[in-house]
């Protein structure tokens, strides 16, 4: 069963949520609230695998209780919820670790899929807002060089996983693409974030983006 907690200042929002994800079968509501603050205290009690975070709240918004899960010994895989494909804290969520991003009105599947897809080391890369987000954070410039000299550490194999990386696939779907076995690309995508530096698949879609790998 997967854990999650839910943390948004909506009712309604955390209602639906509760609901979709309830009705997944492999997929427990362990914990919600509507603050920020209470947000670490409830993964050390509940140690839930995923947390879905509201990036904006009102007494605590998510970027500090993102901050908050990071420096725990074992931080779960945090997703990001934001009304808005592009946002002023998407930057600054990458920093610090976030795994990826939902919009609200996702639909139920994509959802379920996006919290299987995190409790198993994946990312949430949705196809129709990466290239946004991407593109959002990349200061205006693709600061090609320094990206460009990190993906040259890379295999070519490395380079096509990082690619599909950046274009939001996941490992099962890029083993797909490539006919490479669910473990094997687990692999390269581990080797990949440790070549260049990146904590997670969207920092990595980041560099596969300014380094001009993907458009």
């Amino acid at each position: 069963m997967i854990k999650v907690l839910i943390a948004d200042d909506e009712d309604l929002i955390r209602s639906g949520l509760r609901t979709i994800l309830a009705s997944a079968g492999d997929i427990e509501v362990v914990a919600e609230c509507d603050d920020g603050v209470q947000v670490a205290d409830l993964v050390r009690l509940h140690r839930p695998a995923v947390v879905l975070l509201d990036i904006r709240m009102r007494t605590c918004d998510g970027l500090d209780a993102l901050r908050a899960l990071m420096a725990l010994p074992e931080p779960p895989a945090v997703s990001m919820m934001t009304t808005f494909d592009v946002d002023e804290y998407v930057r600054e969520a990458l920093r610090i670790g976030a795994n990826g991003f939902l919009l609200k009105d996702t639909e139920p599947a994509h959802i379920i899929k996006a919290v299987r897809d995190l409790a198993t080391g994946g990312a949430v890369l949705d196809p129709k807002v990466a290239a946004r987000v991407v593109t959002t954070v990349a200061d205006g410039a693709r600061a090609a060089e320094p990206a460009r000299q990190l993906l040259s550490t890379l295999s070519d194999r490395e380079l096509e996983v990082v690619g599909l990386v950046g274009h939001g696939l996941s490992n099962a779907e890029i083993g797909q693409q490539l006919h490479l076995s669910e473990a094997t690309v687990k692999g390269y995508v581990s080797a990949v974030l440790g070549k260049i530096g990146a904590v997670n698949r969207v920092q990595a879609a980041l560099v596969a983006y300014r380094g001009g790998l993907i458009a």
